[in-house]
């Protein structure tokens, strides 16, 4: 499960996926395929998809251990399979790699 902390050094990638409306189903179930592979990789924390309610995203939060461990992953050719086939279909992707600098609940005090 995702912990989302500043306290935590996880290497943080949010990967925005731009899509044709028509085709956000479909690029959901290839990440989700993929995500469900990524769990064999050391390093693999989560991965959170998120679908925009106009149908233009897919979003996905993705947390491991390391950036090298990240970067295994990537180089693996199971998983190159999935990330061409997403870029088949999404206009454009995104990646953003971030560290938690603050979050905030609703109740709790800082």
């Amino acid at each position: 499960m995702a912990t989302i902390s500043v306290d935590d050094e996880v290497y943080t990638l949010i990967n925005v996926f731009t899509v044709d409306p028509a085709d956000q189903q479909r690029l959901f179930e290839i990440l989700a395929r993929a995500t469900d592979s990524f769990t064999e990789f050391p390093g693999y924390i989560s991965a959170n998809l998120h679908l925009s309610h106009d149908g233009k995203y897919v979003v996905n939060y993705a947390q491991w251990r390391s950036k090298a461990e990240h970067d295994a992953m990537f180089t693996n050719l199971d998983a190159q399979q999935y990330f061409e086939e997403a870029r088949q279909i999404a206009t454009s992707v995104q990646p953003i790699f971030c560290q938690v600098a603050f979050t905030h609940e609703a109740g709790v005090d800082a």
